[in-house]
């Protein structure tokens, strides 16, 4: 397996010998999958649609405007009045947001292609100067597509009830002061979280 990934048995084997927790996971659903994504317009805008709500729903309202549009690109996007927008079920928010990106790519101002050269910090500034791009937004794109590997997504609701369920970390402050002890793995915990959080649900 490719360590440049996120999911990799060096780092899986000093995440597990970091905390007990990860073991106690990894032995009752084994490792978590090498989750990821192409990185590009697609995907961010995927990851958009998925903000606050499931991601069946956004999966749907995706398909709608895949199919809708002759191709996902920023050009197309950007010719879309709202009332097609409200056809294929996007909603007037998410709708801006979309057009924000397709601008900012089509204008030059965001080059995508460029940011898996870019520090962290650097993409996390990139992108959230977007309009409708946040640091969870961003969190997604940078471990799914980039497969950054020290990320937590503090908005994420699955991951902090998940810390919240396993842990005693109770509030914001706490779970961050835990979750640095999974430096330099985070994303890789966070991996664990989601996993542990879907099979116990009985999903995938």
């Amino acid at each position: 397996m490719n360590d440049a990934r996120i999911v990799n048995e060096k780092d899986l084997k000093k995440l597990l010998k970091k905390d007990k927790l990860f073991a106690a996971i990894h032995k009752q659903y084994g490792p978590p999958p090498g989750w990821g994504r192409d990185p590009g317009f697609i995907s961010l805008s995927k990851i958009i649609l998925e903000q606050q709500v499931s991601l069946a729903s956004a999966n749907a309202h995706f398909q709608k405007l895949n199919t809708y549009v002759p191709e996902f690109s920023p050009a197309h996007i950007l010719k879309l009045t709202d009332e097609e927008m409200r056809t294929c079920q996007i909603s007037r928010q998410k709708a801006k947001y979309l057009r924000e990106l397709s601008s900012a790519i089509s204008t030059g101002g965001l080059d995508l292609e460029s940011l898996a050269a870019l520090p962290e910090p650097e993409v996390r500034t990139i992108l959230t100067a977007i309009k409708g791009i946040g640091h969870w937004t961003t969190d997604i794109y940078l471990m799914f597509c980039l497969q950054s590997k020290d990320i937590f997504p503090i908005g994420d609701i699955a991951v902090v009830n998940t810390v919240k369920e396993l842990t005693d970390a109770r509030t914001q402050e706490e779970i961050l002061e835990l979750a640095e002890e999974w430096r330099p793995l985070r994303s890789l915990a966070t991996y664990f979280f989601w996993h542990y959080y879907l099979r116990k649900r009985g999903r995938s």
